[in-house]
């Protein structure tokens, strides 16, 4: 009956992006190669440490066909897998809360104002910058959320008709509940997408997030509400500060701007 053994110090191991190991063998008892690469599949495991079975060879080291007697040098290779490529319907998924940059005319609270001995530092009621005939602003950094998902669709789902609702999607914001997001919050940046084959699309899909905000003091104005990608800002004009004997610019008027149109993000087919 034919005898698989093992060679002593048979593993040779190599490392990389696909680690491998070699087994080396010795088969005894057959002069069949068919019969001695049957009995190597079926004595070795198709995996080892994680490694799958990659390929088995063998190599007569003598053969004896009338008696039917022979051995062999039987060597057994075992690899990490490859990575599986993505399939249709599945996703993938990364964001970036890095923030945006943002020009504001108005402070949230006035923490402290300085003035010569003797003197008032007028009120400007939490504007920002103010000169002779201007309100200047500052830079900042808001609360942007960044994410994209990337997903393998079908191609009989990424018609022309399709590729235009990506089109026509873009630079709108959302109308209903999206990915986490209350409406207005959403705004989609652009989809960009190739063919990975003949049956199916990797099409990657950028959004920002901007937080729908209430209660929004300006100077002694409150904004009800504004939603994420709405623009606020502010008339000024001038009024008597009579405690600092001196002529300010103070908020008088404070408006919300719709400056995105929305959209139906379900039409976008990745869920909501």
């Amino acid at each position: 009956m034919p005898t698989l053994t093992e060679k002593i110090d048979s593993r040779e191991w190599t490392t990389g992006e696909r680690p491998s190991v070699t087994m080396h063998y010795v088969l005894d008892g057959t002069a069949d190669d068919l019969t001695a690469k049957t009995l190597l599949l079926n004595s070795t495991p198709t995996e080892y440490d994680g490694l799958a079975r990659d390929d088995c060879s063998l190599e007569p080291i003598f053969v004896d066909t009338a008696a039917g007697a022979g051995k062999w040098d039987c060597r057994v290779r075992y690899v990490a897998p490859e990575d599986k490529e993505p399939e249709v319907g599945e996703s993938s998924f990364s964001f970036d809360t890095g923030g945006g940059t943002q020009h504001i005319t108005q402070s949230l609270q006035t923490v402290a104002s300085h003035a010569p001995p003797g003197k008032t530092a007028p009120d400007f009621k939490g504007a920002i910058g103010v000169t002779h005939d201007n309100v200047e602003g500052v830079d900042i950094t808001v609360p942007v959320y960044s994410f994209s998902e990337t997903h393998y669709l079908a191609d009989s789902f990424v018609t022309p008709a399709y590729r235009g609702t990506l089109f026509a999607l873009t630079g709108k914001v959302n109308n209903a509940a999206f990915k986490g997001c209350a409406a207005g919050e959403c705004l989609f940046l652009g989809a960009a997408g190739s063919k990975r084959g003949p049956d199916d699309w990797e099409i990657t899909f950028r959004f920002g997030a901007s937080p729908n905000r209430t209660g929004i003091t300006v100077g002694e104005i409150t904004v009800a509400s504004k939603k994420g990608w709405e623009y606020l800002w502010v008339r000024y004009a001038d009024a008597e500060d009579a405690t600092a004997k001196a002529i300010v610019k103070v908020p008088v008027a404070a408006y919300v701007e719709k400056v995105y149109e929305e959209g139906n993000f379900a039409a976008l087919g990745i869920g909501t």
